[in-house]
């Protein structure tokens, strides 16, 4: 479907009716052409369930030509007891190109209703502008690693990021973002630049919601700021 505030085309990724289990795997290839732009999400959740034997795979391609703008925003990963779960992603772009990418991970029920029931949880990200490796991201969340620990999720159950490339992004932009983020005192926020323009964003928080409402304002800012467009509603129903 078509945005009709920008016009940009808005795609849904059906995700498998059933979840992820033991041996599963899933490719996804995205590429935009030159100066085209892109918003693309999934239909709900990505559900992990047992998966003691061999860990379903997610391995995501994405190719950004000259000028485009890709907004790429899954709903949360959810890891159920026993899950074991691997996500892959590697984005070739283009000087001028556009990316924004967002990631949640929560854990999903357990019969004795306590978190942290999950195996792992393991994503990988390369970033590549003009060929030249610009970022490498391996977040790895083990419980039995004693999950808890300074430096891990010191105390949080839920985790989410968000990465931002853009030739437009500056100091000014992620200055904004800290003074703005002040207010949230429920959760952990961490924001770094990065060697090229643009910025990695973290979340710990104890609630799925919690961290949309920082992906949310952090989008809404970078939709105005940096592309120059309305906000947008990712409607799921």
């Amino acid at each position: 479907m078509y945005l009709t505030t920008s016009g940009e085309a808005y795609f849904y990724i059906m995700n498998p009716g059933g979840g992820y289990v033991d041996g599963d795997t899933y490719q996804i290839d995205i590429s935009v052409d030159e100066a085209a732009r892109a918003v693309v999400t999934t239909q709900s959740s990505t559900k992990v369930y047992k998966t003691r034997n061999c860990p379903p795979l997610q391995k995501t391609n994405i190719f950004l030509n000259s000028g485009s703008v890709l907004e790429y925003l899954p709903d949360p990963v959810i890891a159920y007891q026993y899950a074991r779960y691997k996500q892959n992603m590697v984005v070739r772009m283009e000087q001028d190109a556009s990316f924004i990418c967002s990631d949640i991970f929560t854990p999903g029920w357990a019969p004795d209703g306590t978190y942290f029931q999950y195996d792992f949880l393991q994503s990988k990200m390369e970033i590549y502008l003009e060929n030249r490796l610009v970022m490498f991201d391996h977040i790895k969340l083990e419980p039995d690693k004693d999950i808890n620990m300074l430096g891990m999720m010191e105390g949080y159950t839920h985790f989410g990021s968000m990465t931002v490339i853009d030739y437009r992004v500056n100091t000014e932009i992620v200055d904004e973002l800290q003074v703005v983020f002040e207010a949230f005192t429920t959760v952990r926020i961490g924001l770094s630049m990065l060697s090229v323009p643009g910025f990695a964003l973290r979340i710990l928080a104890s609630s799925t919601q919690e961290i949309e409402k920082v992906q949310s304002i952090c989008h809404e800012i970078i939709r105005r700021k940096i592309l120059k467009l309305d906000p947008v509603f990712l409607r799921k129903y």
